[in-house]
């Protein structure tokens, strides 16, 4: 279980300072050719939607070929290098240079969550239904720690860089991208080594590809008679819209409300050392009262914050905002993660999983775009950042017509 909760720990560091720092503080800074704010926004929008585009067609098929092949691991390993080297290459874009940054910023997105939808299907090789919320929260908790660790040392370089013979902030976040690089491949090592796969069918490796197409067209036509599964894949697909758009639009969000970038930074700090005890947290909350429930509770968090966030105009007010969703964003995640696995047969993970992923991905598509196009268009992030809490409200809506199977030994439903 530690070894594959360590994956979290390793790639967290991509999550935190990459995707939701300081490519966001790089495309508004060194990277920009001059853009207003609502341009830099709508490029990162953009960028952000290519590369769940790209997961939303691989990950299905993805999945379907580890699952005959019983070989999730060499895969998990492969787009585990792609993105290592696309995060050290962001150090060497040069000033200006937004198109190159982006695309390496696509490829090492794709690499993160090609990977990270391997690793979520692995969840049911490490735990028993009965321990699926509590492991689910483990490796989320470890995540935010590791990430949060990391990202210590990022703002440290970034207050002080002159202090350890960096010549300017720019700097000290090029440092920042291969030290996430060489972090991530590191605690990735674990998982790679230890972790052992019980599920699949064991088809040879060259006949994969071909069974991995006929499982997914059976898998097609399965869900289509599951209607207690698209419910709940409907309301994943819309709430965890709202859940990543906030996490990879907050900094450029904070920054174009006049916030330096040592206030925003600072900020995603916070939210991420209290990600790390909310999360195990909810993993125990989801075990007591069912993971449903407790995914309730942390959708009206969310709806709350949202709205309070446009009236944001200090910096003290977005550290609050940042600690409030702090205590729910582990939660959500980690429990939507362990509810699904309840709901999937456990020998089809990986495809299941695929198809799970695509749709956060796909969400995801919509989401940042949707944000970046509405301020664009009304020339103001607020009205933006309004829009995502349709997102959680009918995603929670959609929720509540999902039918949560007892655990296995145990006649007592967990909703």
């Amino acid at each position: 279980m530690l070894a594959w909760a360590l994956y979290d720990w390793a790639n967290s560091a991509f999550a935190l300072a990459v995707l939701t720092a300081f490519v966001p503080v790089m495309l508004a800074g060194a990277w920009n050719d001059g853009a207003p704010s609502t341009v830099t926004t709508f490029r990162l929008g953009l960028a952000n939607g290519l590369a769940s585009l790209i997961v939303v067609l691989l990950a299905p098929l993805l999945g379907a070929m580890t699952d005959q092949a019983r070989r999730r691991k060499p895969w998990l390993a492969l787009f585990t290098l792609v993105g290592v080297v696309a995060t050290v290459l962001l150090a060497a874009v040069a000033p200006g240079d937004w198109p190159l940054a982006m695309s390496c910023f696509v490829m090492a997105s794709v690499g993160f969550f090609a990977a990270n939808s391997l690793y979520d299907a692995m969840l049911v090789d490490v735990a028993e239904p009965a321990e699926f919320d509590r492991v689910s929260a483990y490796g989320y908790g470890l995540g935010y720690l590791g990430g949060a660790l990391l990202f210590t040392v990022s703002v440290v370089l970034l207050a002080r860089p002159a202090a350890f013979g960096l010549e300017s902030q720019t700097a000290a976040i090029q440092v920042t991208f291969v030290l996430v690089g060489a972090w991530w491949a590191l605690f990735s090592i674990p998982l790679l080594l230890w972790v052992r796969e019980r599920h699949g069918a064991a088809a040879p490796v060259t006949g994969a590809f071909r069974a991995g197409l006929r499982q997914l067209r059976q898998t097609v036509q399965n869900l289509r008679g599951d209607r207690n599964l698209l419910w709940f894949l409907g309301a994943y697909w819309l709430y965890i819209d709202g859940v990543y758009t906030i996490i990879k639009m907050a900094v450029d969000y904070g920054l174009s409300q006049g916030l330096s970038a040592a206030d925003v930074t600072g900020a995603i700090l916070l939210t991420n050392f209290l990600g790390f005890p909310a999360a195990i947290a909810f993993g125990a909350l989801g075990t007591r009262i069912g993971p449903r429930r407790a995914i309730y509770l942390a959708l009206a968090v969310y709806i709350v914050a949202t709205a309070l966030a446009v009236f944001l105009t200090t910096a003290p007010q977005f550290y609050g905002l940042a600690a409030t969703i702090g205590l729910v964003q582990g939660g959500v995640q980690s429990l939507s993660r362990s509810l699904y696995a309840r709901l999937i047969p456990p020998e089809m993970s990986g495809e299941y999983f695929g198809f799970y992923n695509m749709l956060g991905k796909f969400s995801s598509i919509l989401g940042p775009v949707l944000a970046g196009t509405v301020a664009l268009v009304s020339g103001s992030q607020r009205v933006g950042i309004l829009s995502i809490i349709v997102l959680f409200s009918a995603g929670l809506l959609l929720l509540t017509r999902v039918r949560v199977p007892a655990v296995r030994g145990s006649s007592r439903p967990f909703g």
